[in-house]
Protein backbone atom coordinates (compact mmCIF):
# COMPACT_ATOMS: atom_id res chain seq x y z
CA UNK A 1 0.00 0.00 0.00
CA UNK A 2 3.06 2.30 0.56
CA UNK A 3 5.67 2.67 -2.46
CA UNK A 4 8.86 2.20 -1.52
CA UNK A 5 9.58 5.05 -3.73
CA UNK A 6 7.89 8.18 -1.64
CA UNK A 7 9.06 9.60 1.43
CA UNK A 8 7.41 9.82 4.44
CA UNK A 9 8.83 11.63 7.11
CA UNK A 10 9.45 9.52 10.44
CA UNK A 11 7.26 12.01 12.73
CA UNK A 12 3.93 11.79 10.38
CA UNK A 13 1.01 9.98 11.67
CA UNK A 14 -0.41 7.70 8.67
CA UNK A 15 -3.51 5.93 9.31
CA UNK A 16 -5.37 2.61 8.30
CA UNK A 17 -5.15 0.97 4.92
CA UNK A 18 -3.63 4.33 3.26
CA UNK A 19 -2.57 3.77 -0.08
CA UNK A 20 0.49 6.16 -1.13
CA UNK A 21 1.98 5.89 -4.43
CA UNK A 22 5.59 6.39 -6.08
CA UNK A 23 7.57 10.00 -5.59
CA UNK A 24 4.54 10.67 -2.56
CA UNK A 25 6.29 13.34 0.02
CA UNK A 26 5.13 13.39 3.42
CA UNK A 27 6.55 15.86 5.66
CA UNK A 28 6.46 16.05 10.12
CA UNK A 29 4.08 17.62 11.68
CA UNK A 30 1.37 15.96 8.96
CA UNK A 31 -1.59 13.64 10.37
CA UNK A 32 -3.37 11.72 7.46
CA UNK A 33 -6.58 9.23 8.83
CA UNK A 34 -7.86 5.91 7.15
CA UNK A 35 -8.40 4.79 4.09
CA UNK A 36 -7.17 7.82 1.56
CA UNK A 37 -5.87 7.48 -1.21
CA UNK A 38 -2.31 9.47 -2.19
CA UNK A 39 -1.55 9.17 -6.15
CA UNK A 40 2.09 9.33 -7.27
CA UNK A 41 3.95 13.18 -6.89
CA UNK A 42 1.81 14.46 -4.45
CA UNK A 43 2.72 16.98 -1.41
CA UNK A 44 1.52 17.01 2.26
CA UNK A 45 3.52 19.43 3.90
CA UNK A 46 4.37 20.27 7.29
CA UNK A 47 1.09 21.11 8.99
CA UNK A 48 -1.64 19.16 6.92
CA UNK A 49 -4.19 17.34 8.69
CA UNK A 50 -6.05 14.83 6.39
CA UNK A 51 -9.32 13.16 7.11
CA UNK A 52 -10.82 10.15 5.94
CA UNK A 53 -11.48 8.36 2.70
CA UNK A 54 -9.95 11.09 0.51
CA UNK A 55 -8.47 10.97 -3.19
CA UNK A 56 -5.35 13.18 -3.85
CA UNK A 57 -4.48 13.18 -7.25
CA UNK A 58 -0.89 13.42 -8.90
CA UNK A 59 1.30 16.71 -8.10
CA UNK A 60 -1.65 18.36 -5.57
CA UNK A 61 0.74 20.24 -2.65
CA UNK A 62 -1.19 20.22 0.52
CA UNK A 63 0.14 22.66 3.28
CA UNK A 64 2.62 24.70 1.46
CA UNK A 65 3.30 28.23 3.33
CA UNK A 66 0.82 31.01 2.49
CA UNK A 67 1.42 33.30 -0.42
CA UNK A 68 1.21 36.11 2.17
CA UNK A 69 4.09 38.76 2.48
CA UNK A 70 2.60 38.88 6.21
CA UNK A 71 3.21 35.51 7.19
CA UNK A 72 6.19 35.24 9.29
CA UNK A 73 6.53 31.53 10.19
CA UNK A 74 3.84 31.00 12.65
CA UNK A 75 2.85 27.10 13.46
CA UNK A 76 -0.42 26.71 11.51
CA UNK A 77 -2.32 23.93 9.21
CA UNK A 78 -4.38 22.83 6.25
CA UNK A 79 -7.08 20.54 6.79
CA UNK A 80 -8.97 18.28 4.87
CA UNK A 81 -11.98 16.25 5.90
CA UNK A 82 -13.45 13.34 4.90
CA UNK A 83 -14.24 12.19 1.90
CA UNK A 84 -12.84 14.82 -0.93
CA UNK A 85 -11.82 13.91 -4.29
CA UNK A 86 -8.72 16.68 -4.75
CA UNK A 87 -7.57 16.48 -8.42
CA UNK A 88 -4.34 17.30 -10.21
CA UNK A 89 -2.51 20.42 -9.19
CA UNK A 90 -4.72 21.76 -6.20
CA UNK A 91 -2.83 23.79 -4.05
CA UNK A 92 -4.36 24.47 -0.20
CA UNK A 93 -2.06 26.26 1.61
CA UNK A 94 -2.02 26.27 5.47
CA UNK A 95 -2.93 29.26 7.53
CA UNK A 96 -1.69 32.84 8.94
CA UNK A 97 -1.70 34.16 12.45
CA UNK A 98 -5.01 35.87 11.22
CA UNK A 99 -7.01 32.55 11.61
CA UNK A 100 -4.61 29.64 12.23
CA UNK A 101 -5.85 27.29 9.39
CA UNK A 102 -6.85 26.89 6.34
CA UNK A 103 -10.30 24.30 6.46
CA UNK A 104 -11.74 21.77 3.42
CA UNK A 105 -14.83 20.07 4.63
CA UNK A 106 -15.99 16.86 3.50
CA UNK A 107 -17.30 15.37 0.23
CA UNK A 108 -16.07 18.05 -2.13
CA UNK A 109 -14.51 17.99 -5.54
CA UNK A 110 -11.91 19.97 -6.14
CA UNK A 111 -10.81 19.83 -10.25
CA UNK A 112 -7.50 20.16 -11.56
CA UNK A 113 -5.40 23.49 -10.64
CA UNK A 114 -8.39 25.09 -7.89
CA UNK A 115 -6.31 27.18 -5.33
CA UNK A 116 -7.23 27.38 -1.71
CA UNK A 117 -5.23 29.94 -0.15
CA UNK A 118 -4.39 30.74 3.17
CA UNK A 119 -7.08 30.64 6.37
CA UNK A 120 -9.74 30.24 3.46
CA UNK A 121 -13.04 28.08 4.59
CA UNK A 122 -14.32 25.42 2.14
CA UNK A 123 -17.74 24.31 3.39
CA UNK A 124 -19.56 20.51 2.41
CA UNK A 125 -20.54 19.18 -0.68
CA UNK A 126 -19.12 22.03 -2.83
CA UNK A 127 -17.81 21.50 -6.43
CA UNK A 128 -15.25 23.62 -7.26
CA UNK A 129 -13.93 23.65 -11.09
CA UNK A 130 -10.87 23.90 -12.87
CA UNK A 131 -8.34 26.78 -12.35
CA UNK A 132 -10.64 28.23 -9.83
CA UNK A 133 -8.56 30.26 -7.73
CA UNK A 134 -9.70 31.63 -4.08
CA UNK A 135 -8.20 34.15 -2.02
CA UNK A 136 -7.31 34.49 1.60
CA UNK A 137 -9.94 34.75 3.89
CA UNK A 138 -12.64 33.57 1.84
CA UNK A 139 -15.66 31.99 2.64
CA UNK A 140 -17.44 29.44 0.61
CA UNK A 141 -20.75 27.64 2.24
CA UNK A 142 -21.88 23.90 1.88
CA UNK A 143 -23.35 22.84 -1.64
CA UNK A 144 -21.95 25.52 -3.98
CA UNK A 145 -21.04 24.91 -6.94
CA UNK A 146 -18.31 27.08 -8.73
CA UNK A 147 -17.15 26.49 -12.25
CA UNK A 148 -14.53 26.70 -13.88
CA UNK A 149 -11.65 29.69 -13.89
CA UNK A 150 -13.39 31.60 -11.59
CA UNK A 151 -11.79 34.50 -9.36
CA UNK A 152 -12.19 35.17 -6.17
CA UNK A 153 -11.09 38.64 -3.81
CA UNK A 154 -10.17 38.17 -0.41
CA UNK A 155 -12.31 37.96 2.24
CA UNK A 156 -15.05 37.14 0.08
CA UNK A 157 -18.35 34.81 0.92
CA UNK A 158 -20.52 32.51 -1.42
CA UNK A 159 -23.52 31.64 0.14
CA UNK A 160 -24.53 27.92 -0.10
CA UNK A 161 -26.81 26.20 -2.78
CA UNK A 162 -25.76 28.46 -5.88
CA UNK A 163 -24.04 28.74 -8.80
CA UNK A 164 -21.18 30.82 -10.41
CA UNK A 165 -20.60 31.22 -14.50
CA UNK A 166 -17.55 29.96 -15.69
CA UNK A 167 -15.10 32.65 -15.97
CA UNK A 168 -16.53 34.91 -13.26
CA UNK A 169 -14.27 37.71 -10.63
CA UNK A 170 -15.50 39.42 -8.17
CA UNK A 171 -14.99 41.03 -4.92
CA UNK A 172 -18.30 41.12 -3.79
CA UNK A 173 -20.31 38.31 -1.62
CA UNK A 174 -22.29 36.35 -3.39
CA UNK A 175 -25.87 35.09 -1.85
CA UNK A 176 -27.31 31.88 -1.21
CA UNK A 177 -29.63 30.26 -3.70
CA UNK A 178 -28.85 32.34 -6.74
CA UNK A 179 -26.88 32.17 -9.98
CA UNK A 180 -23.82 34.74 -10.33
CA UNK A 181 -23.01 35.55 -13.77
CA UNK A 182 -22.21 38.18 -16.90
CA UNK A 183 -19.71 40.43 -16.93
CA UNK A 184 -19.28 42.39 -14.56
CA UNK A 185 -20.62 39.29 -12.13
CA UNK A 186 -24.25 40.02 -11.18
CA UNK A 187 -27.33 38.07 -9.88
CA UNK A 188 -28.79 36.07 -12.73
CA UNK A 189 -31.57 34.55 -11.02
CA UNK A 190 -32.39 31.25 -9.03
CA UNK A 191 -30.50 27.90 -9.60
CA UNK A 192 -33.84 26.37 -9.67
CA UNK A 193 -33.16 23.30 -11.17
CA UNK A 194 -29.98 23.20 -8.88
CA UNK A 195 -32.78 23.73 -5.76
CA UNK A 196 -35.05 21.09 -7.07
CA UNK A 197 -32.10 18.27 -7.59
CA UNK A 198 -31.24 18.95 -3.67
CA UNK A 199 -35.14 18.41 -2.74
CA UNK A 200 -36.15 21.64 -2.21
CA UNK A 201 -39.88 21.79 -2.85
CA UNK A 202 -41.82 24.40 -5.09
CA UNK A 203 -43.43 26.20 -2.48
CA UNK A 204 -39.94 26.55 -0.55
CA UNK A 205 -38.77 27.57 -4.31
CA UNK A 206 -40.55 30.36 -4.72
CA UNK A 207 -40.30 31.79 -0.65
CA UNK A 208 -37.17 31.97 -1.64
CA UNK A 209 -38.03 33.58 -5.51
CA UNK A 210 -40.08 36.00 -3.69
CA UNK A 211 -37.40 37.20 -1.23
CA UNK A 212 -35.02 37.61 -4.17
CA UNK A 213 -37.79 39.74 -5.81
CA UNK A 214 -37.64 42.22 -3.31
CA UNK A 215 -34.07 42.24 -2.99
CA UNK A 216 -33.23 42.31 -6.99
CA UNK A 217 -35.91 43.67 -8.61
CA UNK A 218 -38.02 45.63 -6.20
CA UNK A 219 -36.55 49.24 -6.47
CA UNK A 220 -36.14 48.73 -3.01
CA UNK A 221 -32.96 49.53 -1.17
CA UNK A 222 -31.05 46.69 0.28
CA UNK A 223 -32.14 47.35 3.96
CA UNK A 224 -35.97 48.39 2.88
CA UNK A 225 -36.03 45.39 1.05
CA UNK A 226 -35.02 42.85 4.02
CA UNK A 227 -37.09 44.79 6.12
CA UNK A 228 -40.27 44.04 3.83
CA UNK A 229 -38.82 40.57 3.47
CA UNK A 230 -39.02 40.07 7.89
CA UNK A 231 -42.39 42.23 7.88
CA UNK A 232 -44.17 40.30 5.38
CA UNK A 233 -42.84 36.68 4.63
CA UNK A 234 -42.70 33.80 6.81
CA UNK A 235 -39.27 33.24 8.09
CA UNK A 236 -37.85 29.96 7.18
CA UNK A 237 -34.81 28.49 8.02
CA UNK A 238 -34.29 29.36 3.76
CA UNK A 239 -35.44 33.05 4.24
CA UNK A 240 -33.79 33.55 7.54
CA UNK A 241 -30.39 32.15 5.73
CA UNK A 242 -30.32 34.93 3.14
CA UNK A 243 -31.67 37.60 5.10
CA UNK A 244 -28.63 37.21 8.04
CA UNK A 245 -26.14 36.30 5.22
CA UNK A 246 -27.24 39.79 3.76
CA UNK A 247 -27.30 41.54 6.94
CA UNK A 248 -23.54 39.96 8.02
CA UNK A 249 -22.10 40.97 4.42
CA UNK A 250 -18.75 43.11 5.32
CA UNK A 251 -18.20 43.44 1.61
CA UNK A 252 -21.93 44.14 0.49
CA UNK A 253 -23.54 41.71 -2.53
CA UNK A 254 -23.29 41.61 -6.01
CA UNK A 255 -25.51 43.81 -7.88
CA UNK A 256 -28.95 42.74 -9.48
CA UNK A 257 -29.31 42.07 -13.82
CA UNK A 258 -30.00 45.17 -15.87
Amino acid sequence: MISPLAYIHPEAQIGDNVEIGPFVFIDKNVVIGDNNKIMPNANILYGSRIGNGNTIFPGAVIGAIPQDLKFRGEDTTAEVGDNNLIRENVTINRGTAAKGRTLVGNNNLLMEGVHVAHDATLGNGCIIGNSTKMAGEIVIDDNSIISGGVLMHQFCRVGGYGMIQGGCRFSKDIPPYIIAGREPICYAGLNIVGLRRRGFSNETIEQIHNAYRLIYQSGLNTTDALKKIEDEMEMTPEINYIVTFIRESARGIIPGGK
